[in-house]
């Protein structure tokens, strides 16, 4: 009689496993954006798992990120900022390393630190070359305050993009005075604009330029250029939002203790990675392993 109630109880664990009744392993969706050099996608198209993933600087740090996650089912949707913002607003979960926290994003999404700002996050003026003169300072960076304050020079900028804290300020107290925002689908559209001279000058990292062919266009570096304080990971703000970013929370914490700290990051900055660089990454992690949770 027990080998009865055995066999039957095999039997109705089966069909309950057949008709979905096994636990579902949790989805975590993965906003995704072709913007080399800092996320790229390794075969020319959108990610469809992690290996798919290039090796920038955020889509780098992504795939360490999903190695330390094998809970989830990994997703990943590609859209651009605008749709990324009217999906999580409508009650989507999604997570993305392509934004940084500012105050009004608190409202609809959380947020976690993931490393310390590297220096190919420094924010440059980028120009024609042709309009080189206008720009040139004997050597000395450009001040925003001060190019925000000049009228014969056109700027141009994509729309609800987020540049750190400084420059964010620095726009915002510029009024009608900042430049002109276009909603900017793809990172190298605007630098497009410029090359075909419809306007003076936007703001872009160096590295962006160069992944374009350079040529025609020139990197300026600006003085308020180090505004990123820190890089971060952000999860729409609700239930499931919230058991996300604590488990990549949680990953990052991993990744901070890892006693093989020099290996991931060789792999994640190359070997070429510079050597003060790396001592800030070590800092930052080292902190980063002996604290707790920085969900906010």
């Amino acid at each position: 009689m027990k080998r009865w109630g055995g066999a039957l109880a095999l039997l109705i664990f089966s069909a309950s496993a057949l008709a979905g009744g096994e636990p579902q392993v949790p989805t975590l969706r993965w906003l995704v954006q072709d913007m080399p050099p800092h996320f790229s996608y390794a075969n020319g198209h959108a990610p469809r798992n992690a290996d798919d993933l290039g090796n920038g600087e955020i889509s780098g740090f992504l795939k360490l990120l999903i190695q330390r996650l094998p809970q989830y089912r990994h997703e990943f949707v590609e859209a651009g900022l605008p749709r990324f913002e009217t999906l999580v607003r409508q009650g989507e979960t999604l997570c993305s390393a392509l934004h940084l926290r500012r105050p009004e994003r608190l409202e609809w999404l959380y947020f976690t630190e993931l490393y310390p700002p590297l220096f190919s996050r420094q924010i440059h003026v980028v120009v024609h070359k042709d309009k080189l003169a206008n720009f040139e300072l004997r050597g000395q960076p450009l001040q925003l305050k001060e190019l925000l304050q000049r009228r014969d020079l056109v700027g141009l900028l994509p729309r609800d993009r987020a540049f750190g804290g400084r420059i964010d300020s620095l726009l915002r107290e510029a009024g009608s005075n900042a430049p002109a925002t276009v909603v900017s689908g793809r990172g190298m559209q605007l630098l497009t604009m410029l090359r075909a001279h419809r306007m003076d000058w936007t703001l872009e990292y160096p590295s962006v330029v160069d992944s374009l062919g350079g040529g025609e266009l020139v990197s300026l570096p600006l003085a308020e250029g180090r505004s990123t304080a820190v890089a971060t990971l952000a999860c729409s703000r609700n239930a499931e939002g919230k058991q996300r970013i604590e488990a990549i929370d949680a990953a990052v914490r991993k990744l901070a203790q890892d006693a093989h700290r020099d290996a991931w990051i060789r792999s994640w900055r190359g070997d070429s990675v510079d050597e003060a660089e790396r001592r800030s990454i070590l800092r930052y992690m080292d902190e980063r392993a002996r604290g707790g949770s920085r969900v906010e």
